[in-house]
């Protein structure tokens, strides 16, 4: 893997996570009983996490705490490069029709370039 691919940090991947799903700050500390300054700190990875909020966090944005907390899912084997979740939040933005055409593209451009 090299760096560009490297797995984000925790605090990123809350960042990129919460903005995925069309999160702001105080929504995600509203939905998880905490401050906005908490989230801030999260993803700022300037403050710790107890089991117990990975847990909440996770709950809230969709995702095992696995993959919350590692940037994989243990069971899937699958890891979430910064580029990877920037995809997702960028095909979560588009109407349903610009996301047909957007895996028209991908398919034909991953077959005929093959995984890389």
């Amino acid at each position: 893997m090299d760096h560009d691919d490297q797995a984000l940090s925790l605090g990123a991947r809350i960042r990129t996570l919460r903005r995925a799903r069309g999160l702001t700050q105080d929504r995600l500390a509203r939905s998880t009983g905490v401050s906005r300054s908490a989230v801030a700190q999260w993803e700022s990875n300037r403050a710790g996490h107890s089991a117990g909020m990975l847990r909440r966090l996770a709950d809230v944005l969709g995702v095992s705490v696995s993959t919350l907390h590692d940037g994989w899912d243990g069971s899937s084997g699958t890891v979430l490069t910064a580029h990877e979740l920037a995809l997702i939040r960028l095909y979560r933005s588009c109407t349903e029709e610009d996301r047909t055409v957007l895996m028209h593209v991908a398919g034909k451009i991953a077959s005929s370039t093959g995984p890389k």
